[in-house]
């Protein structure tokens, strides 16, 4: 795993100092090489961590046998070895993935080796013949990039944090991705919280010029890989019989033995995460089944055991035999970490499971480089709780009459009802306390909607539901669940929100959480169920098979049932939660009434400071539950606090 930095001047040539200082901001995804290339008015850098061919012939930035490209690449191509047999009377000079890479494009181009790739992957490529730099993300948004025009520059990266050693210029805090990083927890691709830079959308690639490159202007990028292609092209799979259950489960298991003995491929040591469900006991299985040693395996837990899955763990490592390592996280790793956060978060992200998975992370990297997680398998075997959770919200809903529901909307927000709810305080309805008011605005919000895609977007999806409320000039945009919601109206419901989740929540949340949490202390996490081949199959695999009698994770039940007794993973799923209430009102208080002091809100003039300060006071005197929203809030507040720092640093 890597570090990739660029940068196109339209002023003058490049300069390899700001390249450097870019690139070095990234040290953390690359501690063992470092290099840059610059000719004209183009830079690229790269960090390495070394984990195929440890040898001086993987040294990026890369130049290809024929002298025409230049990479820089970030992440694991899992099917190097087969692209490589298709290219035939190359010199290699190494083994690396980096190496097929480059001579893949220069045999077939950019397109056409996309097109055969299978990995996780951003990477750029500087076409020294034609004065393009073409950069891609892969299929399932595993790695990150970003890009845009930061002043009269071009610049790409891995994470915004190598911004920050360019000179100040107009980029500032975009308050409409703000707004949408509340509703969601996280600023969803293309958009990036800064104004004027972009995420690279997963499965797509662009082109920009060097030559003459128009300041402010974009192109478009141009997909080679989507989940749309993928459900609709999702078949029986070289005439495997989709009725039978036994046939769907060996073709499943023989691709995900596949993928992980791929992903096992390294010249440093490899572990797996294993919080002892379904989907890191199953991937930890199968590389236990191939693995000629235990493997190692790292498990996190709390001290309020409520949130602990350790004695889980524990029970699937000493059945799988494998050697394992677990951390009980105290109140003194919580502070520690926490205080962390700005440095490796990049972008205001409110997920708060990415600090125990920063802390698994750090257990991991003191023993391995790489480990595997079992990250993908809700999504694909439609394994989370809101999914039959929506499903019956939906039917019920559906048995109203549109003309009714019309009526009753219309009713709920009438003036005197609202002037009457205004005076009456309400339990939890519709995920969170507050005054009966906003419940019925809720409610009437719901009777409205038209498309069950809207239904899980606005109640199961959305954080906060009316963030433009409390960011002062904020206007949240379009979700990509709404981009989604049109063309994934052709598949039946139970499917579209899992495929929604796959297209939005997936790489913007969890794949962003992973990576951020373990390339903080250089571990790099591949992700074996989100092989694209897998991925693919499970597009096809139908109802009865995937949730059977609506049982979440059938399949994958089914699969590791191979491997470890039923026994030991029949429990309900607990996932990776942390004890945000508690820890608000205990060993976080001070820190949280810092960032959130009336004031201070007030000064930097991003949040309505009273709706906020109203909050807190609620949630620190027991009389409401509001850890969840304010944890978004304080995590844009302690990331805006380390960008005021380093723009301080560079002046």
């Amino acid at each position: 795993m890597c570090g990739i930095v660029g940068v196109i001047e339209t002023a003058r040539g490049a300069d390899p100092d700001l390249v450097v200082r870019m690139r070095d901001r990234l040290r953390h995804r690359g501690p063992d090489d470092a290099g840059i290339w610059c000719e004209d008015n183009v830079g690229l850098g790269h960090r390495r961590l070394s984990v195929i061919d440890l040898s001086a012939h993987g040294h990026q930035p890369m130049v290809s046998n024929s002298g025409r490209y230049v990479i820089v690449y970030n992440g694991e191509m899992y099917n190097f070895l087969d692209l490589k047999a298709d290219l035939p009377n190359v010199v290699w000079r190494g083994h690396s993935d980096t190496e097929v890479i480059i001579e893949a494009i220069d045999r077939w181009g950019v397109e056409a080796t996309l097109a055969r790739c299978s990995g996780m992957f951003a990477f750029a490529v500087y076409d020294r013949d034609r004065h393009e730099i073409h950069i891609a993300r892969d299929a399932l948004g595993i790695k990150p990039l970003y890009y845009g025009w930061w002043g009269r520059r071009f610049v790409f990266a891995s994470e915004l944090t190598a911004f920050d050693a360019l000179p100040r210029s107009d980029a500032h805090v975009d308050r409409n991705s703000l707004s949408t990083m509340l509703r969601y927890s996280q600023v969803p691709a293309p958009h990036s919280i800064y104004d004027g830079i972009r995420k690279l959308v997963p499965g797509t690639w662009l082109t920009m010029s060097s030559a003459a490159p128009i300041v402010g202007e974009l192109p478009d990028a141009a997909t080679f890989w989507s989940p749309r292609t993928s459900t609709a092209t999702a078949t029986a799979s070289a005439g495997l019989d989709m009725d039978s259950i036994e046939a769907i489960d060996a073709r499943a298991h023989d691709l995900l033995q596949r993928s992980v003995a791929s992903q096992l491929v390294a010249d440093v040591p490899v572990g797996a995460f294993l919080s002892g469900g379904i989907d890191s006991s199953l991937v930890v299985a199968l590389m236990q089944r191939v693995s000629s040693r235990p493997v190692k395996t790292f498990t996190i837990g709390f001290e309020q055991e409520a949130f602990s899955e350790i004695e889980s763990a524990r029970s699937i490592a000493s059945h799988l035999g494998t050697d394992h390592t677990e951390l009980v996280m105290g109140e003194r790793e919580l502070l520690d970490t926490v205080s962390k956060l700005p440095s490796f978060m990049d972008e205001p992200f409110g997920d708060s499971s990415i600090l125990p998975t920063h802390l698994v992370s750090q257990l991991a990297r003191d023993h391995v480089t790489v480990c595997l997680s079992g990250d993908g398998g809700d999504e694909l075997g439609w394994g989370y709780k809101r999914y039959p959770q929506c499903l019956a919200l939906e039917s019920k809903l559906a048995r109203i009459p549109r003309r009714l529901r019309s009526v009753a909307a219309n009713a709920l927000e009438m003036r005197p009802v609202d002037w009457l709810a205004r005076r009456v305080s309400a339990p939890r309805i519709l995920g969170r306390p507050g005054p009966l008011s906003d419940k019925l605005r809720r409610v009437a919000e719901l009777l409205r909607l038209d498309d069950p895609s809207q239904l899980y977007d606005q109640v199961f999806m959305s954080h906060w539901k009316l963030p433009d409320s409390v960011v002062i000039g904020g206007r949240e945009r379009m979700s990509v669940y709404g981009d989604a919601q049109h063309w994934t109206r052709e598949l039946p419901f139970w499917r579209r929100m899992a495929v929604q989740d796959l297209i939005a929540y997936l790489p913007n949340d969890i794949l962003t959480k992973v990576d951020r949490a373990s390339m903080a202390v250089s571990l790099e996490l591949r992700v074996p169920l989100l092989d694209q081949a897998f991925v693919e199959f499970c597009a096809g695999v139908p109802e009865t098979a995937l949730r059977t009698a609506g049982e979440p994770k059938a399949m994958l039940k089914r699969l590791l049932s191979r491997h470890v007794p039923r026994s030991l993973t029949d429990r309900p799923k607990q996932g990776f939660g942390v004890p945000l209430r508690d820890w608000l009102r205990g060993p976080l208080r001070e820190w949280a009434s810092d960032l959130l002091a009336r004031e201070r809100l007030r000064r930097e003039g991003y949040f309505d400071a009273a709706t906020i300060a109203e909050m807190l006071s609620a949630h620190l005197s027991a009389r409401a539950d509001w850890s969840a929203w304010l944890w978004d809030v304080l995590m844009f507040q302690s990331w805006l606090d380390a960008r005021r720092d380093a723009a301080v640093k560079r002046g």
